[in-house]
């Protein structure tokens, strides 16, 4: 008797558009998965791969489980895309990203053009800018990286490395921004080193050309550019272990928010500049679409992260706070609404103050671009400084716009002010 896979029908489709799949009988595609927003002739299918999901886009070049089995599940992979081994979901994967065996990438990923990981990296809720390279053995959920030039010169995360996101009180409000976007989509920033064997302890902001010694585990901010930074363990000690004191609050808030205004201006930057360059490319706008589903997603994590995080300090026994770090949390508690609406578009107006800027910026992008959308990396990069300035002033403005208005919310918190 003929054995026919439940897959059958979709995988000889796949095979006629010129799709290469070795072994067919082993190869399982999901009754949702639409078969024309996968591309034909240079897409390689390995033995033991898995396709699911209605939204998942396979473009041309790329390459599925050449080291070990694939399972991708709702993603959407740009041209010549290696995903080596391992199991991917909700993601998005631009030209040239590539992952080793064993990756395993959960909701909320964007790696970007020739962004990826060797064996045995995980990822949720990460954003990778064009190049940045992350070596075997690594942990690094809720991340934004940025830096680098090229794949010559990139910022890298050591082997072994680990983003500690989660507190002792069960807390995810520790994303860590390595760089920032407004620089960082310029594509022109020195890289940023984290050395091997590793740590940080979100959230934590690093600032570009910074070099972290191998095996430093950081604690606190380095927003400077171009240090070498050696970060000593903290001395040994035992002490009384009191839930939900949050004794870093402040500086805690101002990282989340900024994480969340860097996240806006990303949007922004893909909504007015990104988008035409993906949409000159097969399943451009499927990618497009992805990608802002993310960063609206990435959004939703982080604001969820920051409520609890305040209901729960609210909620602490007042006996182990002060009064006045009793009236910080009580404030934000009450504002954290406020917030909430701010970060999820209920509120355009916010944003006014920076049409001008982002009209000076795309004025002079498109008298210089004109209608080339086809190399993204390359025009940005040929960008003369001057407009770039503009670029960074532009994004900049919707960052502080967005803190701004944030800290006017919470006045007694002190938000962004040097203490």
């Amino acid at each position: 008797m003929d054995f026919k896979p439940k897959s059958y029908e979709k995988i000889c489709q796949l095979i006629d558009k010129g799709v290469d799949i070795p072994n067919p009988g082993t190869i399982d595609i999901g009754d949702d998965v639409n078969v024309n927003q996968i591309g034909g002739k240079g897409v390689s299918i390995y033995p033991g791969c898995r396709i699911y999901g209605s939204k998942t886009v396979i473009s041309s070049g790329c390459k599925l489980g050449y080291e070990a089995p694939v399972t991708i599940e709702d993603c959407q992979l740009g041209a010549k895309v290696e995903l080596k081994g391992g199991f991917f979901s909700k993601s998005v994967f631009l030209e040239k990203a590539n992952m080793g065996m064993g990756a395993h990438v959960r909701e909320g990923c964007i790696l970007e053009e020739e962004a990826g990981g060797a064996h045995c990296v995980g990822l949720k809720q990460t954003i990778l800018f064009p190049f940045v390279t992350l070596g075997s053995l690594i942990n690094f959920c809720d991340c934004l990286m940025a830096g680098g030039t090229s794949r010559s010169n990139h910022s890298e995360v050591g082997s072994s490395y680990i983003h500690f996101n989660f507190t002792p009180d069960a807390d995810k409000t520790t994303p860590s921004l390595l760089g920032d976007v407004p620089r960082g989509v310029m594509l022109n920033q020195p890289p940023i080193f984290l050395g091997g064997q590793g740590g940080m302890v979100g959230p934590v902001r690093l600032g570009y050309g910074n070099v972290v010694a191998a095996g430093s585990v950081l604690r606190h901010d380095y927003p400077g550019n171009n240090q070498l930074i050696f970060e000593k363990a903290p001395g040994g000690s035992v002490k009384d272990y009191i839930p939900a004191i949050y004794p870093g609050m402040v500086r805690m808030v101002e990282n989340n928010i900024l994480y969340l205004a860097n996240l806006k201006a990303l949007e922004a930057w893909y909504a007015h500049v990104r988008k035409p360059f993906l949409e000159a490319h097969p399943f451009g706008p499927l990618l497009f679409a992805g990608i802002m589903e993310q960063l609206s997603a990435a959004k939703k994590e982080r604001l969820k992260r920051l409520k609890a995080m305040t209901e729960k300090a609210t909620a602490s026994s007042p006996k182990k706070r002060q009064a006045i770090t009793a009236r910080k949390r009580q404030e934000l508690y009450e504002q954290i609404s406020f917030i909430e609406g701010l970060f999820t578009d209920k509120m355009p107006e916010v944003l006014a103050p920076t049409v001008s800027s982002r009209e000076a910026f795309l004025d002079d992008f498109e008298k210089t671009v004109g209608s080339n959308r086809a190399n993204y990396i390359e025009t940005i990069q040929s960008l003369p400084a001057a407009i770039s300035s503009k670029g960074v002033t532009w994004l900049g403005s919707i960052v502080d716009a967005m803190t701004a208005k944030v800290a006017q919310s919470v006045p007694a918190l002190a938000l962004f002010k040097k203490r």
